[in-house]
């Protein structure tokens, strides 16, 4: 037997609301805010209505809320499983981005289905278990060294959404270790749907969020499962990574808290296109307009190559797009943002924006980090031979150039009006204070309600 499930199960049982840092509490009550707005905002995806209609075939009845317009309550495996597609369907979810994981698209999907089923979770219990599951599933992702080669927010969200659920429901020792090895199990999600385009991406999260529902389930009732589920032989590192140590990851519990290591989402992209985002908001500002624009070169590390260095295309589906750094990078040229409005069919369909995007070049810097964002550098080619360079450091959101209190708080209002259709100004009042006073809710399943349009 190996360590790291024994320590994160520890951890994961034994952690206190005390124990939290200043920090995490504040980090863990924006970003929880931040989530509850964008799959609020996923309500409003076409392809939502496929995956309700799906899913209301697998379940219909249950006291867990689907947030959005047109939410209702169902089980909470399959409200998991729902609200965990929208949080991720439009590519506006935080990251941890070290650890080239997306932790709150499957842990906040699944607790809050939970805490839907409980009904009486208060908000120092539910923020204790949402640390601890970032910390496993950030955990995993920061413990490897090679590039990534599965999904790996799915991938390592099950697990961690796994020990929150099994914190929440006080399961002992042997059946969170049982919980994990059916996490385990149920463990899918390649990066294929990268490549294609395609939104299995985010039907990979609402599996891991209802998986780890599923996983504690099973636990729950005694059946046993594979203990060493992350080291083992045939356990998660050795399947899904090639490269990986998590002796550092294991003796920081406690002391790093990686909810507080979380990235804002500025823009509805991949994370992989904001930098560039910004750089050509900057080239903007240096007067770098479509029309006299010859050419621009975007120099970044290998990832970022790797995940938004897709050609454009006419007629691209949405998921293509939002990890097309030749369309997002146009669009703000155009317009100096890129925003949820940005995505429908008639804006990819945009011929000015086609044209331009294909001006636009992502080039491999060569670095060795298979995990790093930045630095980045745009070099823009005038018509008249100038050339107007800018670069960036550390992504706008991340902890080293973080989002301002009313920057987050416009994106999620932004958020709440796109979900729902129109404004709801009870709902994000309520929504904002409640997530304000965590520590002072004594059933946080209120925040799951008012985030399916139920204001009483």
């Amino acid at each position: 037997m190996s360590g790291m499930v024994d320590a994160f199960v520890r951890h994961g049982l034994e952690t206190e609301f005390a124990d939290l840092s200043t920090d995490a509490v504040t980090a863990i009550k924006t970003y929880m805010l931040d989530t509850l707005g964008v799959g609020i905002a996923g309500a409003a995806i076409p392809l939502t209505d496929t995956v309700r209609k799906a899913a209301r075939g697998w379940a219909a009845d249950g006291v867990a809320h689907v947030w959005g317009g047109g939410g209702f309550t169902t089980t909470p495996a399959n409200a998991a499983f729902i609200n965990g597609f929208q949080i991720h369907g439009q590519e506006y979810d935080c990251v941890h981005e070290p650890a080239v994981v997306h932790p709150l698209a499957t842990i906040l999907a699944a607790l809050m289905a939970e805490a839907d089923a409980q009904g009486n979770v208060t908000g120092q219990e539910f923020a204790v278990a949402l640390a601890v599951a970032v910390d496993l599933a950030a955990g995993i992702g920061v413990s490897v060294s090679s590039p990534i080669k599965f999904f790996r927010p799915a991938n390592a969200g099950i697990f961690g959404a796994t020990l929150g659920i099994s914190r929440l429901r006080k399961l002992s020792a042997e059946q969170t270790k049982d919980a994990l090895g059916y996490a385990l199990a149920f463990n899918s999600g390649t990066m294929q749907a990268h490549v294609e385009g395609k939104p299995a991406l985010p039907i990979q999260i609402g599996n891991a969020a209802r998986g780890a529902v599923m996983a504690c389930d099973l636990a729950a009732q005694g059946m046993p499962g594979p203990h060493d589920s992350l080291e083992g032989p045939f356990g998660y590192f050795s399947l899904f990574e090639d490269e990986a140590d998590p002796a550092d990851v294991m003796s920081s519990l406690g002391k790093i808290w990686r909810i507080a290591e979380v990235s804002h989402k500025p823009f509805p992209t991949g994370r992989a296109a904001q930098g560039g985002i910004v750089l050509m908001q900057k080239l903007k500002a240096a007067g770098v307009e479509p029309d006299n624009v010859e050419q621009i070169t975007l120099t970044a590390p290998p990832l970022i190559y790797r995940l938004v260095g897709r050609p454009i295309q006419h007629d691209m589906a949405v998921n293509y797009a939002r990890l097309c750094f030749q369309y997002s990078g146009a669009v703000v040229l155009k317009t100096g943002t890129v925003g949820l409005e940005d995505f429908s069919n008639s804006a990819l369909a945009d011929p000015e924006t086609l044209a331009l995007g294909g001006r636009i070049q992502v080039m491999d810097d060569g670095a060795k980090n298979p995990a790093a964002f930045t630095p980045q550098i745009a070099v823009a080619t005038l018509k008249d031979g100038r050339e107007v360079r800018t670069e960036i450091n550390a992504l706008y959101g991340s902890p080293s150039d973080p989002m301002t209190r009313d920057a987050h708080l416009a994106k999620f209002r932004s958020c709440v009006t796109f979900g729902f259709g129109s404004q709801r100004p009870q709902i994000e009042h309520k929504l904002i204070e409640l997530t304000d006073q965590l520590e002072e809710v004594q059933d946080v399943s209120v925040l799951s309600r008012l985030a399916a349009g139920l204001e009483a």
